[in-house]
């Protein structure tokens, strides 16, 4: 990897890991993005398999590791999905989710309940195909990455079509599967674009305002870009799925620094392994952290052998002054601080 590049100042400081790898009730399976409701408490929203369909599910718990439940099933009629892909939750806890399959958006109370579910598959005005984010704004509008349209598509709370921009191509204001978005606190847009490595940014009437990044795994550089959020100092954080990590840029898109992962045994990863003293045993014997050394270089290979490393990281999302990190292939969340 690229050498590291430290601020001046700390941007984040690791703060601690939730998550364990379960078939079902506490845990996750491949989660794929993470939201917060108005009273502390976070979903991480799980892609699973439809091999089981346990799996796809939506974990409800806090920053303490509480676990509160799980809701979601697999399947085609209201209140399930097939393939989860995105999460939000507006400001009285109701619950938003994509389905990249049916593209269907799927609305819950806090607790669970269905509620609502709009949304048709296609390439037409209002259309959906392979939503792959979702973001409400303080209007309780809903943008929508519509990802094999190539364009982000903004709607009402109930579903009604207000605007679209976006279209397929690699010049400026162009997208290419577009993925994560985000929105600043002053109502800029921005797109993870991911076939195109970069991040485009937008008003949230959809002109554009500029762009920053370009393929590659030196730093600054991108590969296939999952995820994107901004802070309040204007920071940018970029999931670079492609090469197994979050890179950090100031407010005019250039690089600052870049985080590989410090990821700890989670609290329900632990009582796990006390109870599963054979479990405990052999991880006690693993090489949890081998030499960087002896694979080439290569992200992926580095990331699936080192522990503490992030392995997919499809989402970043800030929430009260802490930077959240999806981590699909290891199953868990790795939190940060944000300094001040």
């Amino acid at each position: 990897m690229p050498r590291i590049t430290e601020s001046l100042s700390p941007i984040v400081a690791y703060h601690n890991t939730i998550g364990l790898c379960t078939m079902e009730g506490r845990g996750f399976m491949f989660p794929v993005d993470t939201a917060f409701d108005q009273n502390g408490n976070i979903y991480t929203i799980n892609r699973g398999h439809k091999a089981d369909p346990r799996t796809i599910r939506i974990t409800k718990y806090n920053i303490d590791s509480e676990f509160f439940g799980t809701f979601l099933s697999y399947g085609k009629k209201d209140g399930q999905l097939l393939t989860p892909s995105a999460i939000a939750i507006d400001k009285n806890n109701n619950i938003y989710t994509c389905d990249e399959l049916t593209s269907a958006v799927t609305i819950f109370d806090s607790n669970g309940k269905f509620m609502n579910k709009w949304g048709d598959k296609g390439n037409g005005k209002a259309d959906l195909d392979g939503p792959t984010s979702i973001l409400i704004d303080k209007n309780e509008d809903v943008y929508i990455s519509d990802q094999y349209n190539h364009r982000i598509q903004k709607f009402t709370n109930e579903g009604e079509f207000l605007l679209s921009f976006g279209s397929y191509g690699n010049n400026n204001s162009q997208l290419n599967l577009p993925w994560g978005i985000t929105i600043d606190n002053n109502n800029n847009i921005f797109v993870a674009n991911w076939r195109n490595n970069r991040i485009e940014k937008f008003s949230d009437d959809g002109k554009f305002i500029s762009q920053f990044g370009s393929y590659g795994n030196k730093e600054g550089e991108l590969n296939r870009p999952s995820s994107v959020v901004v802070d309040n100092k204007g920071h940018i954080y970029v999931a670079d799925w492609g090469n197994e990590r979050i890179q950090i840029y100031n407010n005019k898109g250039i690089f600052i620094t870049q985080l590989r992962g410090q990821a700890t045994i989670s609290k329900w990863a632990q009582e796990f392994l006390d109870s599963n003293l054979e479990e405990a045993s052999a991880r006690s014997k693993a090489n949890l952290k081998p030499s960087i050394g002896q694979f080439n270089n290569d992200p992926h290979e580095e990331s699936s052998h080192i522990e503490e490393f992030f392995w997919g990281p499809t989402s970043v999302k800030i929430h009260e002054d802490k930077l959240f990190v999806t981590e699909s292939n290891r199953h868990r969340v790795q939190i940060y601080n944000i300094l001040s």
